[in-house]
């Protein structure tokens, strides 16, 4: 399940928000990734702004790509804003790109 969960990891780096130049995991948007004995993979991730208007495409974009995973049976996205997202969720190289360090 490691091996899976680091390709889940990866894979995710490859999705960015449509107005940020940084991928969504190193951004602080997904919460949890979890992977049961069936290898349904359960992501709970949030938004920048509950407001977002990109929010679907990002919804879909990482259920595709993770769905995209010979491994994975099924992919279920949970969208939530508790807690609500803040730049302190970012990776340093995350804040490094946008000039926060």
């Amino acid at each position: 399940m490691i091996e899976l969960e680091k390709r889940i990891i990866t894979v995710l780096k490859t999705v960015y928000d449509p107005e940020i130049p940084v991928n969504i995991y190193d951004l602080g948007l997904i919460y949890e990734v979890l992977i049961d004995d069936n290898k349904t993979v359960t992501i709970t991730m949030t938004l920048t702004a509950p407001n977002c208007p990109m929010a679907d495409e990002l919804v879909d974009d990482v259920y595709q790509s993770v769905k995209a995973i010979a491994e994975v049976s099924d992919v279920v996205v949970k969208l939530t804003f508790e807690p609500a997202w803040d730049k302190d969720m970012m990776t340093e190289e995350a804040m490094l790109e946008l000039g926060f360090l």
